[in-house]
């Protein structure tokens, strides 16, 4: 692909993302995968065009509108300004490159011209942008971050609109860390342990995955450390009955799994069940438990009331891992800040009360009740659990730097009694967790 070719795709993409509830990186690997001539080069060059312009998002919206006149942002627009602020590309450059040739973006119209001078040798920031454009957050929620996080609202601003790092879950029923990292190494994949997380490494550069040995044989699975840390402080031990209520694709569930030793056909080492309420969300973590070897694990729909039924006072533990804004995961989906609205928060935290009241039926006495989110606001994650306590009585919060000691023996990052880590003080993806014991009756 020539160069304004990739314009020209990463403008469709962009176009593509903006139309759709689906994840940025899907939609970039479902373009590519009808356009098999482009290479691995080209896929890269447009990639990162993509994730520059939604990272740049506002900042470049915030310069589009004071230099096009009329015009509203577009992802033609973004690309456009991208191009001449964060390439530095002259007007006789991007006039090379929006031309009439097939597979170009098109000339430039007239008010486009205007707009490539005005924005002529601009640098991205100036001072006259508010807070809340500087660190690429909705105009509704910025008030909302600075009140939460006061001096420290730039610092973990910026490191929501960071890139994330790729970490990977060692299964250590199979192979312990540092042989799981010598088997990457074999493909010239370089690791390090996790800072928190006993059971994690992280890649040094990013590699293909799906083509090693380590990941075929199910040796390891790609999942934050922040998601290690919360699967690890459910405690899940072999012979217990453990139930992952919102299971979705299977990420925590295969960890309980592997914590629970349910490799292999023995039948003794306790149930783990995978609640969800799609059906579809819960078949697709099939391929990665056989891949695993994970025995022992039901699946089921929350819908089946008289299977749901059945578990109520029985389990040992109760992961939720709520329905949320995931604001936490920001990193690895720059776009989902764009979509969240006032109201989708709001039907989240309606849906958080409702799984938090049903899921607490299932844990028997003196089992624990595991409340996690991918968010970092406090309606969602502290204000849930004030609200739950207030309702449920029989339910206690447990001190999380104790079950940390126990389950992870590294240092705890909080002295709370609920556990918030975020990229800027962890450097993982965004996590809330509380654990609450259901009072021995």
């Amino acid at each position: 692909m020539t160069p304004d070719a990739r314009l020209s795709a990463a403008i469709e993409v962009l176009e593509a993302i903006d139309g759709a509830n689906t994840a940025a990186d899907s939609i970039l690997r479902a373009y590519f995968r009808s356009r098999r001539y482009a290479g691995s080069k080209d896929r890269r060059a447009v990639g990162n065009r993509v994730f520059d312009v939604i990272r740049h998002r506002a900042r470049l919206d915030w310069w589009i509108a004071g230099a096009a006149g009329n015009m509203e942002p577009s992802a033609r627009l973004r690309i456009l300004a991208s191009v001449i602020i964060l390439d530095g590309e002259t007007s006789e450059g991007v006039n090379a490159l929006f031309h009439g040739a097939a597979h170009s973006p098109g000339t430039l119209s007239p008010d486009e011209e205007k707009l490539v001078g005005n924005l002529a040798g601009k640098a991205l920031l100036h001072d006259a942008m508010p807070p809340g454009v500087v660190h690429e957050v909705p105009d509704w929620l910025d008030k909302l971050f600075q009140d939460q996080w006061g001096e420290n609202y730039g610092a973990e601003m910026t490191a929501l609109n960071s890139a994330a790092p790729v970490d990977v879950r060692v299964n250590t029923g199979r192979v312990s860390r540092d042989q799981a990292r010598k088997s990457l190494s074999i493909n010239d994949i370089k690791t390090e342990p996790t800072a928190l997380s006993p059971v994690g490494l992280r890649l040094i550069e990013r590699a293909r995955l799906e083509e090693t040995k380590a990941f075929r044989k199910g040796l390891i699975e790609v999942q934050d450390e922040g998601s290690q840390l919360i699967a690890l402080l459910c405690e899940a031990k072999p012979g217990m009955t453990v139930v992952d209520y919102c299971a979705g694709a299977g990420g925590k569930t295969l960890a309980l799994a592997d914590a629970m030793a349910l490799q292999g056909a023995e039948t003794d080492k306790g149930s783990l069940v995978a609640c969800d309420v799609s059906e579809k969300r819960l078949s697709r973590m099939d391929e990665r438990l056989k891949r695993a070897g994970a025995q022992n694990v039901r699946k089921l729909v929350v819908d089946d009331l008289d299977a749901i039924a059945e578990l109520e006072g029985c389990a040992d533990k109760v992961l939720i891992d709520a329905p949320c804004s995931g604001i936490g995961a920001w990193r690895r989906h720059p776009e989902a800040r764009w979509r969240l609205t006032p109201e989708r928060l709001e039907q989240h935290v309606e849906e958080q009360k409702t799984v938090l009241g049903a899921a607490a039926k299932l844990v028997k006495a003196g089992g624990h009740l595991i409340y996690a989110t991918c968010s970092l606001l406090g309606q969602e994650n502290q204000q849930q659990i004030a609200i739950f306590l207030a309702d449920h009585p029989d339910f206690t919060l447990q001190p999380i730097n104790e079950i940390w000691a126990r389950s992870i023996g590294t240092e705890c990052p909080t002295a709370a009694n609920e556990l918030l880590l975020t990229p800027a003080t962890t450097n993982t993806d965004g996590f809330f967790c509380a654990v609450m014991e259901r009072n021995p009756t």
